[in-house]
């Protein structure tokens, strides 16, 4: 979400790029979140870090506590940069439930980035 968000905003002065820990693939629910923020990544695909192990990168950001701990220190970042967010699909309830959890994230994801990177 965070790729595809700071990309929309801030495209103009960033260029971010996302991978995972432990890839597979986007999350439709993530999909669909997006969308509503006017953001089509249905053809995005699930990346590994070891892309970018030889990429010098001006930030690393790690956005889930897991990923902070399994990449505690990324050699291609000049900076370093954490902000925890929960993972949305670790979230149990029906489904209106779930996809206002999607939302919430996002949503925080979001002003996280304005707030960030204007």
């Amino acid at each position: 979400m965070a790729e595809a968000i700071l990309n929309k905003l801030y495209g103009d002065r960033y260029t971010a790029f996302s991978a995972g820990t432990d890839p597979t693939q986007i999350d439709p629910l993530v999909v669909n979140v997006i969308r509503e923020i006017g953001i089509d990544v249905s053809s995005n695909q699930s990346k590994s870090l070891n892309i970018f192990q030889d990429v010098t990168l001006d930030y690393a950001i790690t956005l889930c506590d897991q990923a902070k701990e399994s990449c505690p220190y990324f050699p291609g970042g000049r900076s370093q940069l954490h902000r925890g967010f929960p993972d949305p699909s670790a979230f149990e309830g029906n489904p209106e439930d779930v996809i206002n959890e999607y939302r919430r994230i996002r949503d925080e994801i979001k002003d996280w980035i304005e707030k960030e990177f204007r």
